[in-house]
């Protein structure tokens, strides 16, 4: 192949590439929580949380891919129940850490999404609340409320994660990456 032609054939792919970009964006709709901050990031993930939690089939809450692997509600409980604990941690003591479940004993879909709710809004209102810049122990390091706060953020993506792909496993799409 002549130099002229691998250049026009790099200039057709580019511009055939750059033709498909409007569509691709338009396809896609950006929340607006995006990059706006920690509690516009927190808003985001519990909303799309609880959507995939409401999207799977209750028949479903007892799934594992494995065995010796959480179900899905497992995965659900120990979001919630580490949200309370992680709430402590960070100071911020809630009524539901006095009596929660053990992780395994809520199985149906319902109560699952009621604890995962509950623990939820108690971060939102936590956060909202919180002293940020106390010094407080995490898993036996000093550190700053704020850091237990990330922590969360960080937990609760990790098992978004792990949900997708139970969903996506039992043929759920995500509600939020469904085509419009």
């Amino acid at each position: 192949m002549r130099p002229h032609h691998s250049f026009l054939m790099l200039i057709a792919g580019v511009a055939c590439g750059l033709a498909l970009l409007p569509r691709t964006a338009a396809a896609q709709t950006v929340p607006p929580e995006l990059g706006q901050g920690w509690l516009p990031e927190f808003t985001l993930t519990s909303r799309q949380l609880l959507q995939l939690a409401e999207a799977m089939p209750a028949e479903k809450y007892g799934w594992r891919p494995g065995s010796g692997v959480r179900s899905v509600a497992e995965v659900y409980m120990h979001l919630a129940l580490g949200n309370f604990f992680l709430l402590q941690q960070a100071g911020v003591p809630t009524p539901e850490s006095a009596k929660l479940p053990a992780e395994t004993s809520v199985t149906a879909k319902a109560d699952v999404i009621h604890w995962l709710k509950r623990s939820l809004d108690a971060v939102r209102k936590g956060y909202e609340g919180a002293d940020r810049q106390k010094k407080v122990q995490l898993f036996g390091k000093e550190t700053i409320s704020e850091g237990v706060f990330l922590r969360i953020l960080l937990h609760d993506n990790e098992h978004m994660g792990q949900s997708i792909a139970y969903a996506r496993m039992n043929g759920v799409v995500p509600p939020w990456s469904k085509a419009p």
